[in-house]
């Protein structure tokens, strides 16, 4: 579904992706790898056509999205949840929602509906707030809906990055659990996670970013049993 090609991306003189190339096949979990400042975000970034491309291509179910502008890709059916949850904080958790649907003009009302019940069965404390502004939410509240929010548009691929980011253990469990469901439901995602252990617990493919570079990929099973990866990322 998605191909990167060659990827690079300077910020100045710092070059912040350096040629990276990888995949993210139909209806998996893909996860990207790395320290803070190894490129996971810039890559997202990116792909949404968000910080300019030194060079490279970035192909999107068969179509050239390199140089497009960001609200075509969203368009086109990606949705983009970034790090920090970025919720509209003065609005409710409806008004919330509903503004997700922006990112997909095809909608009808009645499509809207049904993706709004949709989230609600998936995020069902949501239900529980919807009348509540989501500054007054807490952090995981705050991103099951920024999350929940992305799914509004109905997207091909959703990417989260840190979606466990600053969330009680319990409940990046539940996050993690959610983001196997939405797997379930047939959509593509491309996830950024520190947390590389619960990351590779529920991915199909991993990349290993160093530096603006792929150092190391491989099956969830294989960066598991990857001395490099338990040494640097599992604790072990």
């Amino acid at each position: 579904m998605l191909k990167i090609e060659d990827l690079r991306v300077n910020y100045g003189y710092i070059q912040a992706i350096d040629g990276i190339s990888f995949e993210v096949p139909e209806g998996k979990i893909v996860t990207l790898l790395g320290n803070n400042g190894a490129g996971k975000s810039t890559t997202l970034m990116s792909i949404s056509g968000l910080v300019e491309k030194a060079g490279g291509t970035i192909t999107f179910d068969g179509q050239n999205i390199t140089r497009m502008r960001p609200e075509k890709i969203v368009h086109l059916g990606i949705a983009h949840v970034p790090e920090g949850r970025r919720i509209f904080p003065s609005l409710t958790v409806y008004e919330n929602l509903v503004t997700g649907t922006l990112g997909n003009k095809k909608l009808t009302k009645k499509r809207q509906q049904e993706l709004l019940e949709e989230q609600l069965v998936l995020f069902p404390r949501l239900r529980e707030r919807l009348k509540q502004v989501g500054g007054s939410l807490s952090g995981g509240e705050q991103q099951m809906l920024a999350i929940a929010r992305g799914l509004m548009m109905d997207p091909k691929m959703i990417m989260l990055d840190e979606p466990s980011l600053g969330l009680a253990p319990i409940v990046v469990e539940e996050i993690f659990d959610l983001i196997v469901r939405i797997r379930e439901m047939g959509k593509t995602v491309l996830l950024i996670e520190q947390n590389a252990s619960m990351a590779l617990a529920i991915a199909d493919y991993g990349y290993v970013l160093v530096n603006g570079v792929i150092h190391i990929e491989g099956s969830s099973k294989e960066l598991l049993a990857n001395d490099e990866v338990k040494k640097a990322y599992l604790g072990a």
